[in-house]
């Protein structure tokens, strides 16, 4: 057997394993990606809490919970299985109660000029005998900018009204053809939670191109009212 038929072999015996079930990590040694092992994706060591996921398409799914024995199972949830978008995890008091929440940040999609994740906040509710974890809601960002704000574009420049504070970008400083313009300021494609001075703050990016379009970001600092973390404030930083 010559060597031009021995390469044909081999190419015709790896082209037999199927691509979306294997794949070679970054020293070449062959991997599963479909795999449903449970995994360790996120801890926190203060609080003795550790979160689990299975690997799964492309994505984290089947979460789970565990703090000192003690285990909650968040089936619908999902991450993309890209380990440097994987879960982040907070532990810290961001309601002035005097004991820490957990803040858990999900990344469901990510790519050239889009990152969307969600949140999910829990209280500690400890009872004499066990943990007792309860997840409590925040308010939707995008639902806050509605709310709260009022923008205008045309293809000399962009504008964003909070209150009375107005912020005016001069589209030919972007250097953005105006022909690539949207039809107005597009809010949606990036929303990042991050704990900033313990206050649970979501930073949503204005566009208004699809391409170098990203003209600042929305900083929305919340803070914990009516049961839900609602709006606290609002502020405009232009890029």
């Amino acid at each position: 057997m010559n060597w031009l038929l021995i390469k044909f072999v081999l190419m015709a015996a790896i082209s037999v394993i199927p691509l979306d079930a294997n794949a070679l990590n970054e020293n070449q040694d062959l991997i599963p990606i479909n795999s449903e092992k449970e995994q360790v994706v996120g801890n926190l060591p203060e609080a003795k809490i550790t979160l689990y996921a299975i690997q799964k398409g492309g994505n984290l799914t089947k979460f789970r919970l565990e703090s000192n024995g003690n285990v909650w199972n968040f089936p619908n949830w999902r991450n993309v299985s890209n380990p440097a978008y994987n879960p982040k995890m907070y532990y810290k008091d961001i309601n002035s109660d005097g004991s820490k929440e957990i803040i858990i940040v999900l990344t469901t999609d990510y790519g050239t000029g889009i990152l969307e994740q969600n949140v999910h906040v829990f209280h500690n509710n400890k009872t004499n005998t066990e943990e007792a974890f309860k997840e409590v809601l925040a308010d939707n960002p995008i639902a806050i900018i509605q709310k709260n704000v009022e923008t205008t574009l045309n293809e000399s420049e962009a504008t964003i009204t909070i209150g009375n504070e107005k912020t005016v970008i001069k589209i030919g400083k972007t250097g953005i053809n105006p022909k690539q313009l949207f039809s107005e300021i597009f809010i949606g494609n990036l929303i990042e939670y991050k704990v900033l001075d313990d206050e649970l703050t979501a930073i949503i990016g204005a566009q208004i191109a699809p391409v170098g379009g990203d003209i600042g970001s929305f900083f929305i600092t919340y803070t914990f009212k009516d049961n839900m973390y609602q709006l606290k404030k609002i502020k405009f930083i232009p890029n």
